[in-house]
């Protein structure tokens, strides 16, 4: 799979709203064939930063950037933005997350 992080540090009159601004592009991209997961998390550190943890089949990530609502999040979300987001983006041999098995909960 395509296992993607990215850090998106909104500006702060819109980090509230964030979550709203963002639900159509998160909706299609989660009814994707390829996606196996699109989730946003909200920074404990920075209340305007909102981290994005996605991952789809290797087969799947161009049909992604390609689609229209990528396109469309292209156009609209970066007048959102503060700055540039940052990403991290790797392939890995798995289809789903894995047991931390070094904090295991035993019962």
């Amino acid at each position: 799979m395509i296992f993607i992080t990215a850090k998106f540090r909104v500006k702060p009159e819109h980090a509230e709203q964030w979550p709203e601004i963002t639900a159509a592009f998160t909706a299609a991209t989660r009814a994707e064939p390829g996606n196996l997961w699109f989730d946003w998390s909200r920074s404990l550190d920075d209340p305007n930063e909102y981290v994005l943890v996605e991952a789809f089949r290797e087969d799947a990530a161009a049909a992604h950037v390609g689609s229209e609502h990528f396109k469309e999040a292209q156009r609209t979300l970066p007048r959102y933005l503060a700055e540039t987001p940052k990403i991290v983006n790797f392939t890995v041999g798995q289809d789903d997350w894995s047991a931390l098995g070094e904090m295991a909960v035993e019962g």
